[in-house]
């Protein structure tokens, strides 16, 4: 029987040195220096500044995370962004009666709920999960909407927005504490687990993974569940720091999550990835949102920018080596 470390070494990213994967890095330092000498008069290299970057991408690192692991599988999930309204929403009016933790639980909860019933039509009715989260997307965007009659959920509990986006410890913001935590923790599972290694192995060849003996329909259940539930926490996350909810969080997380993934050094083929690369993808989707804005461009004008850069940069991180004919 092949043995899943066997399988590994046939995987690109974890036998051999791939240079593109590397590009996204230099890539980030380079817009940094950029940003850092036409911004040194706007306050883009200050301390403040730096750290809102960071806070603002925070629900967007910890949803990457959880991309990393459904695109590596060769899954995808378009319902992660009406996932973070649906918790936030359903938090916050658990909160209005019950305990902070309550509220948590409950958003949580619905998230891997919904990642549950995403995975189990993937994984058991052999479904493409492209189509089945494109449809719960439209679907939980509705039940957001409903929930509330389009109305905003207020958050008053001071424990609760401190820990998930207001508050600090020591100075440090607890949304950068939330990145500290996260990233690491995922960079762990992803590459010294045997998790992490039955979906690299999966996605980059199901067939051999289900000759290798792993469950491959029960790792595509998981990884949905698992991120699916990493948008619930984005969604706590939003709810904590503007200290409400309302149907629209979430609504352009989705293409700015995936771009930053897959920036970052994840195929959407599946088979290959990397947290840290996806952690450098949200900076520089945010630092890129920030240094525009303190040029004072127009909107219009950073739009146009902003997705040449993210087209070059895909370019050079995701296309496929040349081979001799």
């Amino acid at each position: 029987m092949i043995s899943v470390r066997s399988m590994l070494r046939r995987i690109p990213v974890v036998g051999r040195f791939e240079p593109s994967t590397y590009f996204v890095y230099v890539g980030f330092l380079l817009i940094f220096a950029v940003f850092a000498v036409l911004l040194r008069d706007e306050g883009f290299l200050t301390v403040s500044n730096l750290l809102n970057i960071v806070q603002e991408t925070t629900p967007v690192t910890i949803m990457a995370i959880g991309m990393v692991f459904v695109l590596s599988a060769g899954e995808i999930d378009l319902s992660i962004g009406s996932v973070v309204a649906i918790a936030a929403l359903l938090a916050a009016v658990v909160m209005r009666a019950h305990h902070w933790a309550l509220g948590v639980a409950a958003g949580l909860g619905a998230g891997a709920m919904v990642g549950l019933i995403n995975g189990a039509l993937v994984a058991y009715a052999r479904l493409p999960s492209f189509l089945v989260t494109l449809a719960t997307m439209g679907l939980l965007a509705g039940v957001a909407r409903w929930m509330t009659n389009l109305q905003s959920v207020p958050v008053i509990d001071t424990t609760f927005t401190s820990l998930f986006g207001s508050g600090s410890l020591f100075g440090i913001p607890s949304l950068v504490m939330w990145t500290a935590l996260a990233v690491p923790l995922g960079h762990y599972v992803y590459r010294e687990t045997r998790f992490g290694a039955r979906v690299l192995a999966t996605g980059d060849n199901p067939h051999a993974a289900r000759a290798a003996g792993i469950k491959v329909n029960r790792l595509r259940l998981e990884v949905l569940i698992l991120g699916s539930t990493c948008a619930a926490l984005a969604g706590l996350l939003y709810l904590g720091r503007i200290q409400g909810a309302r149907y629209t969080l979430g609504e352009t997380d989705l293409l700015t999550v995936i771009a930053a993934t897959v920036v970052g050094g994840t195929r959407l083929d599946g088979g290959t990835g990397t947290v840290l690369g996806a952690l450098i993808g949200s900076l520089l989707m945010g630092m890129l949102s920030n240094g525009l804005i303190l040029m004072g461009l127009a909107v219009s004008e950073q739009m146009i920018i902003r997705g040449f850069i993210i087209l070059v940069a895909i370019v050079l991180t995701l296309r496929e080596p040349h081979r001799a004919p």
